[in-house]
């Protein structure tokens, strides 16, 4: 918090403005289950941007970084609507970003809320 002129206001951050995009609809996400997939650098500015989707651990990265990084053209090409709902209640993700998605696609926080009840 910062004092100016004897009032108090909190600290601006990036994170509070920063934008966000969604899919039209969850069915626009038709990307594949397999294979390797490059993406662009304001998903992934690694000097390597290639996932194995083989790998776990690289499609949980992959996704993560789609959601939160990506354009709709982005998701649409690279996530694929299954696999979303699946790893959606274990990626690690902005609150922001995570409320804009699940206030547009309920059926994300109704399955997440399913899969932890289970």
């Amino acid at each position: 918090m910062t004092a100016t002129d004897g009032v108090t206001t909190p600290p601006v951050r990036y994170a509070d403005f920063m934008p966000f995009a969604t899919p039209d609809s969850l069915d626009d996400l038709h990307g594949q289950l397999d294979g390797m997939i490059e993406v662009p650098h304001h998903i992934c500015t690694a000097p390597d941007s290639w996932y194995d989707l083989a790998d776990s651990d690289e499609r949980w990265c992959l996704y993560t970084a789609t959601v939160r990084d990506g354009t709709p053209a982005d998701q649409a090409a690279i996530l694929n609507k299954a696999e979303l709902v699946r790893l959606w209640p274990g990626l690690i993700l902005p609150d922001r970003c995570r409320a804009t998605w699940e206030a547009k696609f309920p059926q994300l926080r109704r399955d997440a809320d399913a899969t932890m009840a289970a």
